[in-house]
């Protein structure tokens, strides 16, 4: 796809070689121009307006501004730079600083009285409106549609121009397309050497995810460069700006949230503590950045950065000096105050010492031309296309041609010009810049609709792990059983699992909560009369305490509320339902018991918390109480299920996206205890009455699941009479009636007429040869009524229903086979002889439920 050429630097040079004076519209260009002068020349030749107006490299107008008026005017520091920013630009479009006056919604007493300090400022833009270029002078201009309003008014009267572009065709070099930023990152470093640094330019847009990767990437391979980080990107800038902003976020800061500055001071911070809440710990390690905190309206901006400098062993002369720029060095450290420094290095670049060496790093949307050999463009995105000013000077139409025209001059940057980018992020695709379109008038949704080759990066396990790879003789211990969360977890995303296996996680509130809820229900169960109203109080009181560095201040009192209700919901279900006799049971395993310990009293019901390992079948658990000997309970403290939605989950032939085996795991297991029997497993949601126990309206039932276990086929159970009277009892309407006019024999010889057709879909088994023998059968027997259809369509339905919402021998024996089935496929991983996916066997995995995303890099690795 062509674009018209730009014209190099040596030919630009032979059409401009005889002026006095070239004026371009970029400062790069302008040194690429003056490099190759042949001849000498007496001040300076080619070079951009601003430059010339200033007589020296230009400072940042809207920063030196900003700074003049804060030092002289009581503005607030948002108003102020809001102010300075309409102002200057408007004069950049409109040519005069007194413009803003004409747009009445932008003028208030902040922007008067800025404008008057503007005025007596020595700036470029005000040299630029009153002077012009000595017209003695013979001034020729390149691509003058590239300068803006003010910038041409700078210009004599009379002067030559020169075009940017020829009429000569350049022919966008392919897209290389590569799988992730870092695999981009990868293939330039690698290009570079530290004797080719000064060759190389890579632009690409500062705001996103490749700049702090060629950074770093350059920073590892001991690269010189240069153009890249500024004073806000320093790390110790950034920790010390944290390290103010954590002393007022409150009492709710938790560790993960300031992980980085607790490393920069030193502090440890064990993994299962990072959700936790800072002021709720009691540690060393912690108590100085916590006094700090409490003490922080003491401070000074001055005494702040110097006792963060003392804690830190790092000396941040720079921030000192910037901080007296501003006047607030002494200043009380109010968060006012610290609102507005944040404002300020956010909107206004502070300027750093640079080495002007190395690799030359441009911003796509600040650069118009990289004057090196090879140049990296990365990225090539949406990142890339300029947000015009949404202001009524703007002329937009100019403005979106200085623009293109930039795009233009960019991507030709260079005798030799790489584009790497991406096609597809997180799955969707990548849009390139709009000014594609533009160029080519064409829809360009994603890189492939462009010319493009395919780049796929070849790793060996130990160039991708970062560690070569040492061979051992120790043969992988294989695993043997698997419980259900890890189960649930590996179908999921068979890396989560593995990084589940190999890196602690944090405590997190709902399981604290969920296990405490789980202690008390074994306490209560072995002593309910140890459990009066005062012991009530006390147990809300240890879970509270238990809980609170884990959840916001704010919400610490609900959580009572919701304790009590839960503890009271457990005991009243306990109290109507007692375990059955637990002499058919061998003594439970134990474990600790936060609520016992707490009253020093042991729980050893052979009924509670029954911890099994099943070797034959690969599986273990922990079953919260058996009811009965065809009966178990587990707790759940989150939202309650239907019997549909539980059975649809533990499918094993089509995993959903939220996978949950505990049922069948459970049931698997305990039907091998008590086989042919039918069995039941009841989830009790004992969180999901709170409103009902406050209002005194709870019903038990209503936080009650339960699902069966039919050891036989859906075949066998629908045509017993047990299933009949069921249906006679608690069918639909129709049903009923349609039933209570025939007997038992004539509804068993149905099944006997047309094979019965296994299915969880309703309809199917309506339109099914038994479905419609079923019909023609009882509307013979009973009468050629509409109602006889209705209701034996409804008693279709309760048949799928039941299989929706119930366990056969097929669905338990097919599940056993599932988890053997997935441990062969596990161990064999955990061999090494492929990786973890991060797909499971449903496919791409429900990140909602992953608990290690930030390492499920995609690819196989």
């Amino acid at each position: 796809m062509p674009l018209p050429r730009a014209k190099s630097p040596r030919r630009l040079y032979r059409e401009v070689r005889s002026c006095d004076r070239v004026i371009t519209p970029d400062g790069p260009l302008a040194s690429a121009i003056n490099r190759q002068l042949d001849r000498s020349h007496l001040g300076p030749f080619a070079i951009p307006p601003r430059r010339l107006a200033a007589g020296r490299r230009q400072a940042s107008e809207d920063r030196l501004a900003f700074l003049d008026i804060i030092a002289e005017e009581d503005i607030p520091w948002k108003r102020c730079a809001y102010a300075v920013g309409n102002i200057l630009q408007c004069w950049e479009h409109q040519g005069s600083h007194e413009a803003i006056f004409e747009y009445d919604a932008y003028v208030d007493d902040a922007t008067t009285r800025a404008v008057e300090r503007i005025a007596q400022l020595d700036t470029a833009s005000m040299r630029l409106t009153t002077e012009t270029i000595d017209p003695t002078h013979d001034v020729v201009v390149v691509e003058p549609a590239m300068l803006t309003h003010l910038e041409r008014s700078y210009l004599p009267a009379a002067y030559d121009t020169v075009s940017l572009f020829t009429d000569e065709a350049f022919s966008l070099p392919p897209f290389r397309i590569h799988e992730s930023p870092t695999a981009i990152v990868k293939t330039v470093v690698d290009a570079i050497s530290k004797e080719t640094a000064e060759t190389v330019g890579i632009v690409l847009d500062q705001r996103s995810e490749y700049s702090p990767l060629i950074e770093s990437a350059l920073e590892s391979a001991e690269i010189p460069f240069f153009g890249g980080p500024g004073f806000t990107d320093r790390s110790e800038h950034r920790l010390f700006l944290q390290f103010l902003r954590t002393a007022y976020r409150g009492t709710d800061t938790r560790l993960t949230q300031i992980r980085s500055l607790l490393t920069a001071l030193g502090c440890t911070v064990a993994d299962r503590d990072a959700n936790k809440r800072l002021h709720e710990l009691e540690t060393d390690d912690l108590a100085w950045l916590k006094g700090v905190c409490r003490d922080i309206s003491a401070y000074t901006f001055g005494e702040a950065l110097a006792a963060f400098e003392r804690r830190t062993d790092t000396t941040l002369d720079a921030f000192e000096a910037e901080l007296t720029t501003l006047g607030i060095a002494d200043e009380p450290l109010t968060e006012r105050r610290l609102d507005e420094l944040a404002y300020y290095l956010q909107t206004y670049e502070v300027p750093v010492d640079r080495e002007n060496e190395g690799v030359l790093l441009a911003d796509a949307k600040s650069a118009s031309y990289v004057g090196r050999e090879v140049v990296f463009h990365l990225g090539l995105d949406e990142g890339w296309t300029h947000a015009a000013p949404r202001r009524p000077w703007v002329d937009h139409d100019a403005q979106f041609e200085r623009n293109l025209n930039s795009f233009q001059l960019l991507v030709q940057s260079g005798n030799q010009q790489h584009y790497l980018v991406q096609d597809a992020a997180g799955g969707s695709p990548v849009t390139p810049s709009l000014y594609f379109e533009e160029l080519f008038d064409a829809d360009i949704d994603r890189f492939t609709d462009l010319p493009s080759t395919t780049h796929r990066t070849a790793t060996t396990r130990a160039d991708a792990a970062g560690f070569e790879r040492r061979p051992t003789d120790v043969p992988a211990k294989p695993i043997e059983t698997i419980s259900k969360s890890s189960l649930n977890t590996y179908v999921n995303s068979p890396r989560d699992y593995y990084f589940s296996r190999v890196v602690d996680g944090p405590e997190r509130s709902y399981l604290t909560e969920g296990t405490l809820l789980h202690d008390f229900a074994e306490f209560y169960a072995t002593h309910p009369e140890a459990v009066d109203d005062a012991a009530l109080t006390e147990i809300v009181e240890l879970l509270s305490e238990r809980v609170r560095p884990l959840v916001r201040a704010a919400d610490e009192q609900t959580r009572r509320t919701e304790y009590r209700a839960a503890l009271e919901t457990i005991a009243a279900y306990l109290d109507a339902n007692p375990p059955a006799d637990g002499a058919f049971l061998t003594p439970s395993s134990g474990g600790e018991n936060a609520i016992a310990d707490h009253f020093e009293m042991a729980v050893d019901s052979p009924a509670t918390e029954r911890r099994f390992v099943d070797a034959d079948r690969h599986i273990d658990g922990m079953i919260d109480l058996v009811e009965s000997p065809s009966g178990l309970l587990d707790y759940k403290s989150g939202s309650k299920d239907t019997a549909n939605a539980i059975v649809k989950n533990a499918a094993s032939d089509d995993p959903t996206d939220t996978p949950d085996f505990q049922a069948p795991l459970y049931l698997t297991y305990w039907r091998s205890q008590t086989p042919d029997e039918t069995l039941s497993f009841t989830f009790f949601y004992v969180t999901e009455l709170v409103d009902d126990v406050i209002t005194g309206d709870a019903d038990l039932d209503e936080a009650l699941t339960t699902v069966s276990y039919y050891p036989e086929s859906p075949t066998e159970h629908v045509q017993r009479k047990a299933f009949f009277e069921h249906l006679r009892e608690e069918g639909s309407g129709k049903c009923r009636k349609i039933l209570s006019k025939i007997e038992y024999p004539t509804y068993a010889a149905l099944f006997d007429a047309a094979p019965f057709v296994e299915t969880t879909d309703s309809d199917e088994l309506i339109e099914s040869g038994f479905g419609q023998t079923m019909i023609d059968r009882l509307e013979a027997e009973i009468g050629d009524y509409k109602y006889v259809t209705t209701g034996s369509k409804q008693a279709m339905r309760s048949m799928a229903d039941r299989q929706r919402s119930a366990f056969f021998e097929s669905d338990l024996d097919a599940f056993e086979s599932f988890v053997d089935a997935q441990l062969t496929d596990l161990n064999h991983r955990r061999t090494g002889a492929e990786p973890f996916p991060v797909a499971g066997p449903s496919g791409e995995p429900n990140y909602r439920r992953v608990d290690n995303r930030d390492l499920l890099l995609e690819g196989e690795r």
